[in-house]
């Protein structure tokens, strides 16, 4: 069971890595938006006070916003194979629904933790540039502490991938990536904003996603810096990944009938 798992595993492997587009979005666009905001914050007086893009905070933001892309691809990679005769065949084989789940989401997981290693690498040459202080141990942990919610967001895909087709999923995904970049705190600060902004990102995981990343570089884990969105966000990853193997073998069992 556990080969069937692995081997489908590397078979989505090699197909997102056959894929220019998962490197354009996964690895080329946040990097991009890291090079961009720290400009940005270049040209921003000290006087105002403003530290959101600053490279200390801005790192963990952007490896979140990249993770956001990942789930792109998970939505795009089950939606597709469901579109084509891949999966019926294989539905057809022993392999059962927490296979395919594992054979999703393990491949993904890689590209997550390359994708924060690289932006992270890019992030601390900013630092060197700017002169701000960035701890590597800090880089290192916050690669570890964004796992989860790499696995969250992974999960979402495959919600939207085994929900909708092919046309519809990256569509859903495209509404995730934005309004989870905004209530995430990402490129404002959504606490300091209040109001019903604020209340709406404490009732979802994105915010508390973003805060795990910035602790975690700043090695500041405290129980409300660190702890409490870390449950928030590990248990959201628990639930979603529950809902997306749920959804995932109720629509096997569907295509089989």
């Amino acid at each position: 069971m556990k080969n069937r798992t692995l081997s489908f595993a590397k078979r989505n492997l090699i197909e997102m890595s056959r894929d220019s587009l998962s490197y354009i979005f996964c690895v080329a666009f946040p990097i991009v938006m890291l090079v961009i905001m720290s400009v940005v914050n270049a040209s921003i007086p000290k006087e105002a006070g403003m530290t959101l893009f600053r490279i200390d905070n801005l790192a963990g933001g952007i490896v979140i916003f990249g993770q956001t892309f990942v789930m792109l691809f998970s939505a795009l990679n089950v939606s597709k194979d469901r579109s084509g005769s891949f999966l019926i065949r294989l539905f057809a084989s022993p392999m059962k629904s927490k296979n395919f789940t594992g054979g999703y989401i393990l491949p993904l997981i890689v590209v997550a933790i390359v994708q924060a290693v690289i932006a992270f690498v890019a992030s601390f040459i900013v630092s060197l540039v700017t002169g701000t202080e960035l701890n590597v141990l800090g880089l290192l942990a916050g690669t570890i502490a964004v796992i989860p919610s790499a696995i969250m967001f992974i999960a979402i895909g495959m919600i939207f991938g085994t929900i909708f087709n092919e046309k519809a999923a990256p569509g859903m995904c495209s509404i995730i990536i934005s309004f989870g970049a905004i209530v995430g705190g990402i490129w404002f600060d959504v606490e300091g904003v209040g109001g019903f902004m604020a209340k709406l990102g404490k009732c979802l995981p994105f915010l508390y996603a973003t805060k795990v990343a910035r602790a975690a570089i700043k090695l500041d884990f405290s129980f409300d810096t660190f702890v409490t969105p870390m449950i928030v966000v590990a248990g959201s990853a628990a639930v979603l990944t529950a809902l997306a193997c749920m959804f995932f073998g109720r629509k096997m069992r569907a295509d089989l009938a």
